[in-house]
């Protein structure tokens, strides 16, 4: 069983700041690195930790190879990823003292992918598979149908949100993940119990995740309704926390994993990857997940 992800692949300016920059100021930065990302790379990378079969399709500009050969060190199949002459997608990220982060996003290569590019990376696809994708790359209306007309499972991540993600053929989406505020973008309701409400009288065709935060995360499937506490743990950066739950989450449930189990995993990853710095190399490794559970059991 595999998993195809098509995923947008970033270059991450990170800089440490005090505060993030206001209207009109200048600040000054305290450290600053370049750095894998993107939230497909950032799931794959989680996929592939978690032990899964992950396939990542998407597109970086030629003279940052080395960053594919990240990916496929970290045991990504990257076949999938191709080089072009366009600049890659790239993000800046501010990053606080408390961990918390403000990104602005360039899109460049990630928007690439086409119809052909989709066909041709589900050509060989089988019923057990899983199709996972974000809202940072092109194609992802013919992600959804083709996956879909190939009988393949399909998660959807759509961050970032935008009024464009309503336009999509949702209904070829088995599993949605979604925090907070895409949650309610998605829905048009602000307060939690309307937001989720609405989820299950208009989402019956799926499973929806929220992710809550501290507050953990919570599952709705058809009647029932799981929720999985967050670990408490000291964050330094909260970059790719949501990436790292959909890696390892995933990773359990499209093996059979009891849903409560894969969510509590993933919440384990998540809590882990906050407490280091940085995107792709905050993620943990199989072994330290397991050992963080067992640490943890009560």
């Amino acid at each position: 069983m595999a998993i195809i992800n098509f995923g947008s692949i970033n270059i991450d300016h990170v800089y440490q700041v005090d505060h993030f920059v206001q209207p009109g100021e200048t600040l000054a930065s305290t450290h600053y690195q370049t750095l894998l990302g993107g939230k497909g790379a950032n799931q794959s990378i989680a996929l592939a930790q978690a032990g899964a079969d992950v396939r990542h399709v998407g597109s970086i500009h030629e003279n940052d190879a080395s960053f594919k050969q990240a990916l496929i060190k970290k045991g990504v199949d990257c076949r999938g990823v191709k080089c072009s002459e366009v600049p890659s997608g790239h993000a800046i990220i501010q990053v606080t003292p408390s961990g918390e982060n403000a990104i602005v996003l360039f899109g460049g290569a990630n928007q690439t992918i086409t119809a052909k590019t989709v066909m041709q990376a589900l050509d060989d696809t089988r019923p057990s598979d899983w199709v996972l994708t974000q809202n940072e790359t092109s194609s992802i209306e013919e992600v959804l149908r083709q996956a879909k007309e190939n009988q393949l499972k399909v998660a959807f991540n759509p961050a970032p949100m935008s009024e464009s993600v309503k336009q999509l053929p949702l209904d070829c989406v088995d599993l949605l993940i979604v925090n907070e505020t895409e949650a309610a973008a998605i829905t048009g309701k602000e307060e939690f119990e309307e937001i989720v409400t609405v989820f299950k009288e208009q989402w019956s065709h799926c499973e929806v995740i929220i992710t809550l935060g501290k507050a953990g995360v919570m599952m709705l499937r058809k009647d029932d309704v799981i929720k999985v506490n967050a670990f408490t743990v000291d964050a330094v950066d909260t970059t790719a926390a949501g990436d790292t739950f959909i890696g390892y989450f995933l990773s359990a449930y499209s093996s059979h994993t009891d849903a409560k189990q894969a969510l509590r995993r993933g919440c384990a990853a998540s809590a882990i990857a906050v407490t280091r710095e940085g995107a792709a190399q905050s993620i943990p490794s199989q072994k330290e997940v397991d050992r963080f559970l067992a640490k943890h059991a009560n």
